[in-house]
């Protein structure tokens, strides 16, 4: 069976346009009644979004998938009261971010600060294709834009990586964060403001 195909009463049913929102519903509502196979295409769909925040606030890919597939196994156990508000997607989100500070704060005091990986597939494959200076000059402009970030309050880092990083649009951004698109709108330009003043300070 493919990955867009869930278990009904009635037996497999193939599931047209898998981006659509009443597939994502759908999904959910199964998973909601208990149905594992409809719950594992949502993980399927969604592992690899919340797994990237997670390294990106834990900064370590163990940690990142531990608190990934804690996520996971939280959002199955809360999907009974789990009220359709926002998309699945934003809600394990927010369940991860959670996750991560409770880990973050868990550490000890020098290591309890929130950072971006320079170890992710993304940086690995396009340093590959550069030669040894500009490779060079890529990771220090990644480890001074990985400082710069850290210079930001979270409040304004959140929706900045969240939608110039993960992708997200305002919208789902505003259901991680429990804001509206507005409020997004205003930190993303904020952080930006912040972030190039301190980058042009920096040398």
């Amino acid at each position: 069976m493919s990955s867009d195909q869930v278990f009904l009463s009635s037996g497999w049913m193939e599931l047209q346009q898998p981006g659509a929102v009443d597939v994502e519903v759908a999904l959910v509502r199964r998973a909601a009644e208990g149905e594992a196979a409809a719950f594992r295409l949502l993980v399927e769909r969604h592992q690899g979004d919340v797994y990237r925040c997670c390294q990106h606030w834990l900064g370590d890919r163990q940690d990142a998938q531990e608190v990934c597939q804690d996520a996971f196994v939280k959002a199955w156990q809360a999907l009974p009261d789990y009220e359709h508000r926002g998309r699945f997607r934003a809600w394990v989100i927010r369940i991860a971010l959670n996750l991560c500070r409770d880990r973050v704060r868990s550490r000890v005091a020098g290591q309890a600060r929130l950072t971006i990986s320079l170890e992710t597939n993304e940086v690995e494959t396009v340093c590959l294709g550069l030669q040894p200076d500009h490779a060079s000059v890529w990771r220090s402009d990644l480890e001074k834009l990985q400082r710069g970030l850290g210079e930001l309050p979270e409040s304004l880092r959140l929706p900045l990586v969240l939608c110039c990083v993960e992708g997200l649009n305002q919208e789902e951004c505003g259901e991680v964060l429990g804001m509206s698109s507005r409020a997004v709108e205003g930190r993303i330009h904020r952080a930006r403001k912040q972030l190039l003043a301190w980058w042009e300070g920096k040398k």
